[in-house]
């Protein structure tokens, strides 16, 4: 479900690289869905995808701070507003309100392909020009 693709890279190693572990991540919370693991397992790799994420858009937002990239607080906010989906979803799914189900993991593919695939695109795009 969580494959990489060439065209998601944003022509940057240290971003391309960091999308590429998020999609491992994302793609080992899938399989251990898949196997039937237990709550415990899903649970400590859905940690270190939100644990990563917050690291990858550390990243992304000090360089966009960087090289005053014109559409930071709106990028911001779309990072603000994922972590906190995935926390909420993280603590959720702690307490057993929620349960890891195709919809939820549909949902993380969803954003990261379409994050990934026009925001960070458009941050690319910049840095690129900026370069030039």
């Amino acid at each position: 479900m969580f494959q990489w693709k060439p065209e998601y890279s944003v022509d940057h190693s240290e971003i391309d690289g960091q999308h590429k572990r998020l999609f491992q991540l994302a793609d080992e919370l899938g399989t251990a869905m898949a196997r039937g693991k237990g709550n415990a397992a899903m649970s400590t790799i859905l940690a270190s995808l939100i644990d990563y994420t917050k690291r990858h858009f550390a990243t992304e937002e000090r360089l966009m701070q960087t090289h005053r990239y014109p559409e930071y607080a709106a990028h911001k906010k779309q990072h603000d507003d994922l972590t906190q989906k995935v926390v909420d979803l993280q603590h959720s799914f702690a307490a057993g309100r929620t349960s890891m189900t195709i919809e939820v993991l549909q949902f993380l593919k969803d954003w990261l392909v379409n994050h990934i695939g026009k925001s960070d695109q458009k941050i690319a795009a910049y840095l690129n020009a900026k370069a030039a």
